[in-house]
């Protein structure tokens, strides 16, 4: 069934539409603030495609926190729905920091880290072509001014000076630009400090700043909960709060506990540790799990599907792990619940540290299997997979942004599921002191605030003495146990409308009914690889075929010289070609012989592959002499000598 776009889109397509017709030349701001979940990613879409039409702009550059978000920003327009209804034919790739990041594209997507890693890259690029610059989740860039840890030592110093670092990169992107479209789920961030870029008024307390939601030359469009609910574009939401208790033994010594995690607020933060480490974690975790387990039955008996039968719509469980040794730790828990042959399918692990950690995302947003996914941080903030049902918030972590953002994860509509009425996203936590709080703060307060960082008084402590203090306080409890006594469940309140300008604009056509899940057509990004990949095929058939034949030596490096012949009859290695490069190359070889093009190498020592090649016995007599060998065997000659071999037999007997 079809339906408008969504009101904060509407906002969006008139505020660019007023730039690109001339009415509002003078903007080149523009800030959406769409509460998570709410679909930010389809803004970037609608803006693109308007002021690249009116010639507003030449290119769009989208820039995001994490490497998994690059894909689904790419897909973003390359969803095969959107595109029909929106009459649009433009594509972007998930690019790295190699030259020409488009590629002959509409644009490019890229990372706060890919951007620090490589500046004058990026500079390069937008000193050359008008960009309309996208910076998702902008309130992870702290302002410059205030992006001084001040003393501070330890993880937050760390990370403080690494947002920083992306701040100072993406500024000169921010000032290039012709048009800025900044796009976040929250106004405030977690330390309280200020965000680039933003514009900042004077707040109604002191040492606070808030944003200025009608600051001249910018256009402020919000999208709040309440407003997302009343449009049935997020999900309502449902806690499962576990009460429970914990003891543990005092740096000093003396046992403590039991203690409720809601007796008061200078116990409920050891008592959390606790509990996240011993029996609490593994009962909220069962918990949890059946939930999931009764809603996936449910939902095959509504669908007419057997106990085996696979698919999406069934829902799934994210859990959220306060590190990546307790991450495996749940995750072990999980698979011993399920049947041996489906451990290893069903529940999955995302980490820093786990090698298949973006494959595993992938498979958990876009596919019926894994069920359960189990992360520390990676899948908190923008994963869109709108088959989370379920969320287990087993972390530490207590600020509003973060913990908005892991909610989040539950609150997409899946298409797949049937009647939006029957869908509740169903997030388990810990009853403590602090969720409470951080309840009532996003049941009641707008998150536009930035306070001031307090100055340190007094004499200073050496950085040495500030690092163990800290590592005290964090490692300095013993857990001994914990145990789960009991739930309630609350209904969170859809909180309050962000008070900002509406801009209004003419009403689209009808758009499809919620945004598809994944795209209809292959991103720029897969196609380049799987062209790449069938170039090298094609290269590798040729050579084998040549060598079968006696066109070429068996053994002689043929496949790095037909590599050599086509980069130079392409004119670059098929790593740097566009789309249509590829394609074309493709094409070149189903026509041609790379065997009858020789020529172009003759004479390239780099490619003459027998004079180079080195016995296997001087391989083992190098290794053996040592690198100290190896090195003066470079020095003394360019080009390879061969060995010493055995006198010859014959010249003995002459």
């Amino acid at each position: 069934m079809a339906r408008s776009l969504r009101t904060h889109q509407r906002r969006i397509l008139g505020v660019v539409r007023a730039i690109a017709s001339g009415e509002a030349a003078g903007l080149q701001d523009i800030l959406a603030a769409v509460t998570p979940g709410g679909g930010k990613s389809l803004l970037p879409v609608l803006a693109a495609s308007e002021l690249i039409r009116a010639g507003v702009v030449d290119r769009v550059c989208w820039v995001v926190p994490r490497d998994s978000l690059r894909l689904q920003a790419e897909e973003a327009f390359a969803d095969g729905g959107w595109r029909t209804e929106l009459g649009h034919s433009l594509s972007v790739r998930a690019a790295d920091n190699g030259p020409d990041p488009c590629r002959g594209l509409a644009g490019y997507v890229t990372t706060y880290q890919a951007v620090a890693a490589a500046p004058e890259l990026h500079m390069r690029e937008f000193a050359s072509h008008r960009y309309l610059l996208v910076v998702d989740e902008i309130h992870h860039l702290p302002a410059l001014s205030d992006a001084e840890p001040s003393g501070q030592v330890g993880e937050g110093a760390w990370a403080l000076e690494r947002e920083a670092s992306w701040s100072r990169a993406l500024l000169p992107m921010l000032e290039l630009a012709r048009v800025r479209l900044l796009l976040s789920g929250t106004l405030m961030r977690a330390d309280g400090r200020p965000i680039l870029w933003l514009p900042y008024g004077k707040g109604t307390s002191d040492r606070t700043r808030e944003v200025d939601l009608h600051a001249s030359s910018w256009a402020v469009v919000g999208y709040s909960r309440a407003e997302a609910l009343r449009e049935k574009a997020v999900l309502p939401v449902t806690f499962g709060a576990v009460q429970g208790e914990a003891s543990w033994i005092e740096p000093d010594g003396p046992a403590v506990g039991p203690h409720s995690l809601d007796a008061d607020y200078e116990t409920t933060r050891p008592a959390l540790f606790t509990a996240l480490r011993t029996e609490f974690a593994l009962q909220l975790l069962d918990r949890a799990f059946d939930e999931t387990r009764m809603l996936r039955a449910e939902r095959r008996r509504r669908l007419g599907l057997t106990a085996k039968d696979g698919g999406k719509g069934l829902g799934k469980l994210l859990v959220v792990a306060p590190d990546q040794a307790q991450a495996r730790r749940y995750l072990d828990h999980i698979r011993g619940r399920l049947p041996v042959a489906r451990r290893l399918v069903d529940a999955r692990l995302a980490t820093s540290d786990e090698r298949d950690a973006q494959e595993t995302l992938a498979a958990f947003r876009l596919l019926p299997e894994p069920a359960c996914l189990v992360t520390v941080a990676m899948a908190y903030e923008g994963l869109d997979a709108p088959s989370v049902s379920v969320v287990a918030a087993l972390t530490h972590i207590r600020s509003r942004p973060w913990l908005e953002q892991m909610i989040a994860r539950a609150t997409r509509i899946d298409p797949h599921a049937g009647p939006v009425e029957e869908q509740r996203a169903l997030v388990f936590h810990p009853d403590d002191l602090l969720f409470r709080a951080f309840r009532r703060r996003i049941e009641t307060e707008q998150g536009t605030v930035a306070r001031r960082p307090k100055e340190n008084r007094g004499q200073k402590l050496p950085d040495w003495l500030k690092q163990e203090l800290e590592e005290e306080g964090r490692h300095g409890i013993v857990p001994l146990s914990s145990n789960a006594t009991g739930m309630r469940w609350e209904n969170l309140a859809a909180g309050p409308t962000l008070q900002v300008g509406r801009p209004q604009a003419n009403e689209p056509s009808p758009l499809l009914d919620g945004l598809p899940t994944s795209p209809d057509a292959p991103t720029p990004s897969s196609l380049e690889r799987r062209l790449r990949h069938q170039v090298g095929e094609m290269v590798a058939a040729q050579a084998v075929e040549d060598e079968a034949a006696l066109r070429a030596p068996r053994g002689d490096g043929t496949y790095h010289r037909y590599n050599a012949v086509l980069k130079r009859v392409m004119g670059k290695g098929r790593g740097l070609m566009t789309l249509a490069e590829l394609e074309a190359t493709v094409g070149w070889l189903e026509r041609n012989r790379l065997a009858e093009h020789l020529h172009l190498v003759e004479g390239d020592p780099r490619y003459a592959h027998r004079a180079r090649r080195v016995s296997e016995a001087e391989r083992r007599r190098l290794a053996t002499e040592g690198q100290g060998a190896l090195d003066a065997s470079k020095a003394q000659a360019e080009f390879w000598r061969p060995p010493v071999g055995k006198p010859d037999a014959r010249a003995k007997r002459g």
